[in-house]
Order: C-alpha cells, then sequence, then structure tokens
C-alpha cells in the first residue's frame, strides 16, 4: 500500500470525520457500543492466525533494528497475547456505559433543580508507540464512553495495529456504527503527529502513549490539551518494619514478572537497619534472577553489583536493571521519590499502619501501593476492563485511564417558571 504524501489534507479530512462519528455515538445506546465491541472481540480471535504474522513482520524489523529484548517484548503478540486483546474487548463490553449518569443533583430556593450528567468528550487523539495491543485497548474504551478516536501508532507496531483495527472496523459495521469512530492514521510519516497536535477544531484531547521523548514532545508542541502518560520511574520502599517473605515476592515481581511495562519497579530503596540482612537478601536474590543491580555506595559491597551513578537516579530502564540505595528512614525515601520519581506508581512494604498512612499521604504520585506489586499499575487489573495509560497529571483524569476517565459532564438545569430576581 502506498503511503498518503498529503499529510494536512490526510488529517483534516479524518478530523472531520471523526467530529461527524462523534456527534453520532453521542447518542448511540449502550447495546449498539457492546454489540460493536464483541463483533471486534469474535473477529480479533477469528483473524489471530493473520495477526500473529502481522506482527512477525514488526518483530523482524524492530529485530533488524536493534530494538532491546524488553521493547521486542512488548512487541510481540501470540496467541495467549492475541486472546488477552479479545477478552479485553469483551472486558470492555461488560463495564458500566459511563455516559448519561447523574453525578450529582440538588434543587436550589430560586426553584431551579439541577444535574451534572457525564458526557463523551468529543474525539480523542491517541499517539502510542510499540504496543500493539493499544489499538484495540484505545479503540474500545473511547468507543464506550462514546468518543471517536484517531490513532497514531508506532511505527514499529506498524502492521500489527492495522490488523487489529480491520477488527474493530467489522465490529462497528457489525453494530451499525459508522467506520469513521475508530479510525488508525495510515502513514508512519512523523508529520501525522504534528497535525494531530494542532488539530484544536477536531480533536478534544491528546492521549501520549510511550517514552519520556515522545510525552515531552506532544506536551511541547500540543495546543490540543493532554492527558500526560509520563514515564513510570517507579520505586520500591523496604521499610525497617518489612516482612521479610512479603519483601521478597514483592521486589522480586515488581522487578522480573515482566521488565518492559511502565509498572515495572525501577529503583529499590532499603532502610539503613536493613543492610546486612533483608537488605542484602533482596539484592542477592534479584541478581540471581538476572537483574543488573546498579547500587549505591553502601550495597556495592555485595558481590554482583554494579556502582551506580548519579543517572540511575530517576531512569527508567524498560530492562533487567534496577538501581539500588539505602536510606535512612520514610522521611529520606520519600524525598528521593519526590526529587527522582515521575508521579506514576510508588510502592511502600511495611508492617507499620503509621509509616503506611505517611506514605500515602506524603507521596505525590497516582497510584500508591502498600506490600503490593507494582506490575498491578494496570486499568485491567483495576477493574476497568482495560486502559489508555497511566495518567500522571492532576487535571481531570490521573492514574489508569479507563471509559468513566474519557468522559466530562454537564449541567442540565430545570425549573417551572422559574426566574431571577
Amino acid at each position: 500500500m502506498t503511503e498518503p504524501q498529503d499529510i494536512p489534507a490526510l488529517m483534516a479530512r479524518m478530523g472531520a470525520c471523526a467530529r461527524a462519528a462523534a456527534t453520532e455515538l453521542a447518542v448511540t445506546d449502550t447495546d449498539r457500543k457492546d454489540t460493536a465491541l464483541r463483533s471486534a472481540a469474535d473477529a480479533v480471535w477469528a483473524r489471530r492466525a493473520a495477526i500473529i504474522e502481522s506482527n512477525a513482520k514488526d518483530v523482524a524489523a524492530a529485530r533488524e533494528k536493534g530494538l532491546s529484548d524488553a521493547m521486542l517484548d512488548r512487541l510481540m503478540l501470540d496467541e495467549g497475547r492475541v486472546r488477552a486483546i479479545a477478552d479485553g474487548l469483551r472486558n470492555v463490553a461488560d463495564q458500566p456505559d459511563p455516559v448519561g449518569k447523574v453525578l450529582a443533583e440538588w434543587d436550589q430556593p430560586s426553584g431551579i433543580h439541577i444535574r451534572r450528567v457525564s458526557t463523551p468528550l468529543g474525539v480523542i487523539g491517541v499517539i502510542y508507540e510499540s504496543r500493539p495491543n493499544v489499538t484495540a485497548d484505545a479503540g474500545a474504551l473511547c468507543l464506550k464512553a462514546g468518543n471517536a478516536v484517531i490513532l497514531r501508532g508506532g511505527s514499529e507496531s506498524y502492521h500489527s495495529s492495522r490488523a487489529i483495527h480491520a477488527c474493530l472496523k467489522q465490529g462497528l459495521r457489525e453494530a451499525g456504527l459508522p467506520e469513521e469512530a475508530i479510525q488508525l492514521v495510515p502513514t508512519r510519516d512523523r508529520a501525522a503527529v504534528s497535525e494531530m497536535l494542532t488539530m484544536t477544531g477536531s480533536i478534544d484531547v491528546i492521549v501520549p502513549r510511550g517514552g519520556k521523548a515522545l510525552v515531552g514532545l506532544v506536551q511541547r508542541e500540543a495546543r490540543v490539551p493532554v492527558f500526560a502518560h509520563l514515564e513510570g520511574v517507579v520505586h520500591v520502599y523496604v521499610d525497617a518494619a518489612a516482612d521479610a517473605q512479603k519483601a521478597m515476592r514483592v521486589v522480586l515481581n515488581a522487578k522480573t514478572r515482566r521488565t518492559g511495562i511502565c509498572g515495572a519497579a525501577e529503583c529499590l530503596l532499603i532502610h539503613r537497619d536493613l543492610v546486612g540482612g533483608l537488605g542484602n537478601d533482596l539484592i542477592r536474590a534479584l541478581i540471581a534472577e538476572g537483574v543488573e543491580v546498579r547500587a549505591d555506595e553502601t550495597l556495592s559491597a555485595i558481590d554482583g553489583t554494579v556502582p551506580a551513578r548519579e543517572e540511575d537516579w530517576g531512569h527508567e530502564y524498560l530492562d533487567s536493571i534496577i538501581a539500588a540505595r539505602v536510606v535512612g528512614d520514610l522521611g529520606l525515601a520519600i524525598g528521593h521519590i519526590e526529587q527522582y520519581g515521575s508521579h506514576h506508581t510508588d510502592c511502600i512494604i511495611s508492617e507499620d499502619p503509621a509509616a503506611v498512612q505517611a506514605f500515602f499521604a506524603q507521596v505525590d504520585s497516582a497510584i500508591l501501593m502498600h506490600n503490593t506489586s507494582t506490575q498491578f499499575a494496570d486499568g485491567g487489573e483495576f477493574g476497568m476492563g482495560a486502559e489508555i495509560g497511566i495518567a500522571t497529571g492532576k487535571l481531570h483524569a490521573r492514574g489508569p485511564v479507563g471509559a468513566a476517565q474519557l468522559t466530562s459532564f454537564k449541567y442540565l438545569v430545570t425549573g417551572d417558571g422559574a426566574v431571577r430576581a
């Protein structure tokens, strides 16, 4: 297929079509939206061989480009992951419809009755990198919330995203909904991203999902409002009052289950009272699992560690690497997270309720966890069916962005001839 050359004209057409589709979706009933999602899920599973074949082209090209093993893991689809994509579509269909909910209502002495009711945002632009499942997750969540969406996937997942998008279009057709409700930008030309960021008349919000460079570009250049999904510089703090067995389970899972996801632990903070005991055991266990531990001066005495450099603090590795540091107390752990964290996800391992309460109150991250693997930082694990990303800002949406976070609201005011004095 020849990619289109007139990018501004292409994006203008897509924007106009998305706006028209959004108008229709705003009044589409729940059953039709859910029918589209379930039909798309059926299509994904029926076409799983073709999706995996398309993905193999992307993986082969990514290997040639020298992508890391962690990045290849983010990109790769097998039958189990395709099944998860189909299941995710069905899970979104099973979620309550977030549109039309009365969020609050009250009467005023003036005789007016006021309701605050949830409404779709309109048209959402999603810009993402190598994970092809985002095509399905973002398309499904936007549709569930009554929004049209323009998807711009990364060049690494180009063939995979197209194969999944074809299934979403089939679902829309079978439900009698406009195919323009979920559009995929049909070019790898980066000019399409620049166009999306300035389409204030067509796109209501941009959701970037990718590395620091992508999110930084979007935040610098966007004229459209942005739900920022920053890098996951995820910390696990092992408190003096930690249970050793829980700490071992949580730390190993948080780092090693999947190293290439944004909820993977990137920095281990260990209370000084644990040095020589549990702290050393944790470092040795990570090394035994093949993790490169970049340790501070104290922990560097452990065989197999690598001395940490200043740039290791606050770094998102997305690989089998973790930074490790000894801290004197809870306050210093919180100070480290404030200085080097990305406000994504941070965890405390402790049996001291006061320490946990202080950590939850003082750490300013979208997701805070206690005695729990940070790999649970995921909309599906939160019961949202899926997510577009983890928003690390503070306005409108924060944390996992599911269907409910892709709505706004309006006020409906009624009276019986009420006039203002």
